[in-house]
C-alpha cells in the first residue's frame, strides 16, 4: 500500500521510547526493545529510552521533558492505554497535547479487531502532538507495538511515504 517518491531522500527521524508498566523492566521490556530496533531498522535514531512504572506525575515529567527537547521528535510510547485501574498513560498525556490524532487511535482498533476481536475496544490507543514533538501511545503487549508500528507508525514516519506522512512535517 506504501507509494514511495524514490525521488527526495528519506528523512531521518531523532525518537524517544517509554515503556509504562509496574512489571517491565531494562531487562523484560520486550515492547520497548521491539519499537527501538524497529526505530533503527527504519533509519531513525531512538535518542532516549526509559521505564515508568505509571505514576501520572511521573509519566507527565517525562514526557514533558522530552517534549521539550528539541532533538526528540518523535515519541513512542507502550502501556497503560488498556482498561484496568493502572490506566494511566491518556490521562497524564492527553493535557499536554496541543493537537490530537484521532485516526490513530481509531485505526488502530480497526486493526486490533482483525486480530483480536471485540477485545481490541479495550484500547485507548491515541496520538498528538506537542511543541512539535508527535506522540503515539500504545499498549504494552508487543503484538500490538508490532501491530502499530507495522501496520500505521512505520509508513507515516517514511517522509517518502505517498500520498502523505509525518516525516516530513516533523523533520
Amino acid at each position: 500500500m506504501s507509494k514511495a517518491d524514490t525521488s527526495k531522500p528519506a528523512v531521518s527521524l531523532s525518537c524517544a521510547v517509554l515503556t509504562i508498566s509496574d512489571t517491565r523492566d531494562t531487562n523484560n521490556d520486550t515492547s520497548g526493545d521491539y519499537l527501538v530496533e524497529s526505530v533503527i531498522a527504519a533509519g531513525h535514531r531512538c535518542e532516549k529510552r526509559g521505564i515508568s512504572q505509571g505514576n501520572l506525575y511521573e509519566i507527565r515529567k517525562v514526557i514533558s521533558d522530552w517534549i521539550a527537547d528539541d532533538a526528540i521528535q518523535i515519541i513512542l510510547t507502550n502501556g497503560g492505554t488498556g482498561f484496568t485501574h493502572q490506566k494511566s498513560t491518556a490521562e497524564a498525556i492527553i493535557p499536554l497535547l496541543d493537537l490530537t490524532i484521532a485516526g490513530f487511535g481509531e485505526l488502530f482498533r480497526q486493526l486490533s479487531y482483525l486480530e483480536i476481536g471485540t477485545s481490541a475496544l479495550q484500547s485507548d490507543a491515541f496520538a498528538g502532538s506537542a511543541n512539535n514533538t508527535l506522540i503515539f501511545c500504545m499498549p504494552g503487549s508487543t503484538n500490538a507495538c508490532k501491530t502499530a508500528w507495522e501496520k500505521i507508525i512505520k509508513e507515516q514516519l517514511d517522509s517518502t511515504h505517498r500520498p502523505c506522512n509525518f516525516g516530513t512535517h516533523y523533520a
